[in-house]
C-alpha cells in the first residue's frame, strides 16, 4: 500500500483534488472528507494542529498506519489518498508517521480562499457532514470532542459575532487572534501560516516525492492535472474516463472574494503582504 497526502489550505480545492485523484486506477479514500480524528490520536489534547514529529511516537504511528492499512484492505486499494487541511500546519509529523508517502501540494489565491473560508466559519451545522466524519472517531476520544462540538455550536447560537468558537486547522494562540483582529483577519492568518509552513517543510522532502499545483489552474484544466498526477503517481495503465472531471469547472475560480467589504479585503490583503506568488 502507498499513500499519498494532500496538502492545502482550507478552501483551496483539496477536496476538488482528492475526488480527481480518486478517479485514478488503484487510488481510493475514506468516506468522509477529513481525519483529523486519526490523525490526531494520542495527541488529542495538544493545543494545536502544529503538532511537532517528536510526539509521532511508535503507539501514534502504528495507530494511524493501521488505519491506512484498513481503509486500503477494505476497498482494495493501491495507494490511499488522504486529505486533512491540518496537516498543512505539521508535514514533518505526517512525514515520520508516512515517511514513503507522496505528496500534492495546492495553493490558491489567498484572499479568494479566506472569503471562502470565512463563509465556513459562519456557517450551520450540516448534520450529515458531521455524523460521516464522527464515525471514524476513535472510540477513547469520543467524549472529548462530543464536549468540543456542541461547545462549537452553542458559541455560534450565544455569540453577538455568528460565528463558530473554532473553524479549520488551529493555529498555536488562535484564541489570542480571534480576540484581537476581525475573522477575516484571522482567516488570512491561517491561510497564511498553512501555506508557509507547507512549503518550508516540502522544501525538505525529495522532489520526486512532491507534486505542486495551483488551485486555478486545476480547475482551469482537470485533465491535465489528471495526466499529471497519473505519472506522478506512475499510473501508465490509466487512461481519462467519460465524466471523470467533468464536474470541474473554472466557474469555481470566479468570484470567491467578490462579496468581501472593501475594508476587510484590505485588511486580509495587509496580512498576505509580502508572500509573492502565493497570496
Amino acid at each position: 500500500m502507498d499513500a499519498l497526502i494532500i496538502i492545502g489550505a482550507p478552501r483551496s480545492g483539496t477536496n476538488m483534488l482528492r475526488n480527481l485523484t480518486c478517479t485514478l486506477p488503484g487510488c481510493g479514500t475514506w468516506p468522509c472528507d477529513e481525519i483529523n480524528f486519526i490523525w490526531r490520536h494520542g495527541n488529542v489534547d495538544y493545543p494545536s494542529d502544529s503538532i511537532p514529529p517528536g510526539l509521532a511516537t511508535v503507539r501514534v504511528r502504528n495507530f494511524i498506519r493501521s488505519r491506512f492499512a484498513k481503509i486500503a484492505r477494505q476497498r482494495r486499494l493501491t495507494t490511499v489518498v488522504e486529505k486533512t487541511c491540518a496537516n498543512s500546519l505539521r508535514v514533518p509529523f505526517v512525514d515520520r508517521i508516512v515517511p514513503e508517502a507522496k505528496y500534492i501540494f495546492i495553493v490558491r489565491n489567498g484572499v479568494d480562499a479566506v472569503a471562502s473560508a470565512a463563509k465556513r466559519w459562519r456557517a450551520s451545522v450540516d448534520l450529515s457532514y458531521t455524523l460521516q466524519k464522527a464515525r471514524f472517531v476513535p472510540w477513547a476520544d469520543v467524549p472529548r470532542y462530543a464536549l468540543r462540538f456542541l461547545g462549537n455550536r452553542l458559541f455560534r447560537v450565544v455569540s453577538s459575532q455568528g460565528r463558530l468558537a473554532q473553524w479549520g486547522p488551529r493555529l498555536d494562540g488562535m484564541d489570542a487572534l480571534l480576540r484581537k483582529y476581525t475573522l477575516e483577519e484571522v482567516c488570512a492568518f491561517q491561510w497564511r501560516e498553512c501555506v508557509l509552513r507547507s512549503e518550508e517543510a516540502l522544501s525538505q522532502v525529495g522532489a520526486d516525492r512532491v507534486l505542486r499545483v495551483r488551485y486555478e489552474q486545476v480547475v482551469a484544466d482537470p485533465l491535465d492535472f489528471l495526466r499529471r498526477a497519473a505519472a506522478f503517481l506512475d499510473r501508465r495503465d490509466w487512461t481519462p474516463e467519460p465524466g471523470s472531471h467533468s464536474w470541474v469547472s473554472g466557474e469555481r475560480a470566479r468570484g470567491a472574494a467578490d462579496s468581501m467589504p472593501v475594508e476587510a479585503r484590505e485588511r486580509v490583503q495587509r496580512v498576505l503582504e509580502g508572500l509573492g506568488p502565493h497570496a
